[in-house]
């Protein structure tokens, strides 16, 4: 029986080791990938949630504002428009009477 003890004893240390070095290199992966994810996206050029949302407000009172505007201007051309001159049914001098 005592040698049958050491043995899984032996085994169980064996295991134990192994645990732990598997957990270090798990946190060792996981160290080195947070690293790189922070690298990667420390060289990207990317805008906070806040700043898009002010740049997003400030687009959309930009658009309002040119709404406004166009329609401003459509009413002014149209005030500035000349009126189409009526036609006159009388013929002009030197011209041809109508055919019948």
């Amino acid at each position: 029986m005592q040698s049958q003890n050491r043995i899984f004893d032996d085994f169980v240390k064996m295991m134990n080791g192994a645990a732990g070095t598997f957990a270090g290199m798990t946190r060792e992966a996981e160290g080195s990938m947070r690293e790189r994810m922070r690298e990667w996206l420390g060289g990207v050029d990317m805008v906070g949630r806040e700043e898009f949302e002010a740049v997003k407000a400030i687009a959309v009172a930009a658009r309002e504002e040119n709404l406004a505007l166009k329609a401003r201007l459509d009413k002014l051309e149209a005030a500035a428009a000349p009126a189409p001159a009526p036609r006159s049914r009388k013929a002009s001098p030197g011209a041809e009477p109508p055919a019948q």
